[in-house]
C-alpha cells in the first residue's frame, strides 16, 4: 500500500482516485470499485461484522485507497502499513453534507426501496448495498445521517481522530481546491502538465446511478 486515504467520501474522492492513478499510486481502491467488482466483498463483510480482517488480502492488487469503505478502517490500515503516507482529504462540512445527502445517501435510500437503476452503470447488488449501508449509514452515522448536527459531530470526531493519531510528517491534510501542487510535493513526484481531474459531482453521480436530476 503506497497511500492511505483517511478522509470521508464526497470530498472529491473520485477525482482524487484519478489523480493518484495518474501519479503512479494506482490502482486506487474506491467504493465504486467494490460496486463494479464485488470480488473482495467477503473482507468488507467481515469488517462490517467486527471480525478480524486480513487487510493485505482485502487490498490485494491495490496500491492506494480513498473514500468509503476504506476510510472507516483507517486506523487498522495505518497499523497494517506503518510506512504508508496518509492523506486526510477534507471539505467544508456544509458542502460535504449537501453533496452526500443529494448523492450517495439518496442512492442508498432509493436502493433500499428497490428504486435504483437505469443509470449509466448497473445498480449495486443487494449484498454490496447491505455492506455499504452497514458500514457507512448504519455504522458510522448510526442511522442518523439526516440529523445534520449529528452528522457534523461524527465528521468532526473522525477528522480529529486522524489528526491526533498520525504524525505530521506522515500525513497531508488536503482540500481538492488546492490541486496538484501540495499533493505532488507530499508524494515527491512531479506536477503533471494538465488540469486536476474533476469527476463525479452530484449531477454526474445522480445520472450514473439513475436518480432524477435535481431541479
Amino acid at each position: 500500500m503506497k497511500l492511505i486515504g483517511a478522509g470521508y467520501g464526497r470530498t472529491g474522492t473520485m477525482s482524487l482516485k484519478a489523480a493518484l492513478e495518474r501519479l503512479g499510486y494506482g490502482p486506487c481502491f474506491h467504493m465504486i470499485d467494490l460496486i463494479r467488482d464485488p470480488t473482495p466483498l467477503a473482507h468488507w463483510e467481515a469488517a462490517y461484522r467486527g471480525e478480524p480482517v486480513d487487510w493485505e488480502a482485502a487490498f490485494d492488487g491495490w496500491e492506494s485507497t480513498v473514500d468509503w469503505p476504506g476510510c472507516t478502517y483507517w486506523d487498522q490500515l495505518v497499523e497494517t502499513w506503518p510506512d504508508a503516507p496518509v492523506l486526510l482529504n477534507i471539505r467544508d462540512k456544509e458542502g460535504w453534507y449537501q453533496s452526500c445527502l443529494q448523492s450517495i445517501h439518496a442512492a442508498a435510500e432509493a436502493g433500499t426501496r428497490g428504486e435504483l437503476g437505469g443509470g449509466t452503470q448497473p445498480a449495486p447488488s443487494f449484498e454490496v448495498m447491505k455492506v455499504i449501508n452497514g458500514i457507512v449509514w448504519d455504522g458510522t452515522f448510526k442511522g442518523r445521517f439526516r440529523d445534520k448536527e449529528f452528522a457534523f459531530e461524527t465528521f468532526d470526531r473522525h477528522y480529529e481522530g486522524v489528526r491526533s493519531a498520525i504524525p505530521e510528517d506522515r500525513m497531508l491534510e488536503w482540500d481538492i481546491k488546492e490541486g496538484w501542487e501540495p499533493l505532488c510535493s507530499f508524494l515527491g513526484v512531479d506536477v503533471p502538465d494538465e488540469p486536476f481531474p474533476h469527476l463525479n459531482d452530484t449531477a454526474a453521480f445522480r445520472e450514473m446511478v439513475g436518480l432524477p436530476a435535481l431541479a
